[in-house]
């Protein structure tokens, strides 16, 4: 929604103003200029990415007109469930929970926790983790720098599409220029037309450098950004997880461990103290 709303504002502030100061919108219709620049952009980022990238780009798109869902009920909804396991673990022992990090789909203490269970990546990230600290004694140092491993592959791979983006949205006022330099050959080729035919052909030409400019910093600048955004809480979520499991293998309590993960968080989601124990009774 707001991303919408936010290209209103855009075409708004630049047109409202064009119109205030008495331009002519007649001018500004260059459906060959526009071609140009979209066709030239276009080819540039299928040429300099991956089929891996497309992909994920194209996928990316449709979720940045969805809100975050990293709010802060996600998290508590994490860390009720990080206790959960870790408690079972403490009162039962390690192997307790095989059968749930083997098959969380079925597992009820998974299942009790729809919101995270239904996050296919994080539970895997998860339960992952649990079935090393299952089969054996880990050294948690090697497992704090084998999941630090896993959250950088993780935050690369994810922002794959947003410096996709990014350098495309570089690239438009450049192949603006590109429009604009092809309208005004055109317009040096027609030399011996009156003035205000020349005036009219130099005005389409420049219109070429104005769409690159803005279609680059008005619109798909702004939806790298909001890329870049979304993978930053994504990876958050998952060093949250770690900084639980890890305190968890140095010895610390559930309750204590839940809190070394609720810490890390931005402060904008971070539940406080009382509203996660709260949180976390309620669930028991």
């Amino acid at each position: 929604m707001f991303v919408i709303i936010g290209y209103l504002f855009v075409l708004g502030a630049v047109f409202g103003g064009y119109a205030l100061e008495g331009g002519s919108f007649r001018v500004l219709l260059q459906p060959i200029e526009l071609l140009t620049i979209a066709g030239a952009a276009g080819g540039a980022f299928l040429t300099s990415n991956s089929n891996k990238v497309l992909g994920a780009t194209l996928r990316a798109l449709p979720k940045l007109l969805q809100g975050s869902k990293y709010t802060k009920t996600r998290y508590m909804a994490l860390m009720a469930l990080m206790y959960d396991i870790l408690s079972k673990i403490r009162k039962e022992g390690m192997m307790a929970i095989e059968s749930d990090v083997e098959d969380p789909k079925k597992s009820a203490l998974f299942q009790k926790h729809p919101m995270i269970a239904s996050d296919h990546h994080l539970i895997e990230f998860i339960s992952d983790y649990l079935r090393m600290m299952v089969s054996g004694n880990m050294n948690p140092i090697e497992i704090e720098s084998l999941m630090e491993q896993e959250i950088d592959t993780h935050h690369h791979e994810a922002m794959a599409p947003s410096h996709a983006m990014q350098k495309a949205g570089d690239g438009l006022p450049a192949f603006g220029i590109v429009a604009a330099v092809m309208g005004v050959v055109k317009t040096m080729a027609s030399v011996g037309k009156p003035p205000a035919v020349l005036g009219e052909m130099i005005a389409a030409a420049l219109v070429g450098t104005f769409l690159g400019i803005l279609l680059s910093y008005g619109f798909i600048g702004p939806l790298a950004s909001r890329l870049e955004q979304k993978v930053d809480e994504s990876t958050k979520e998952l060093n949250c997880v770690k900084a639980t499991l890890l305190a968890n293998l140095q010895g610390y309590a559930p309750a204590l461990a839940v809190e070394f993960g609720r810490k890390v968080l931005y402060s904008t989601e971070r539940p406080t103290f009382l509203e996660l124990e709260k949180h976390v009774k309620q669930k028991r």
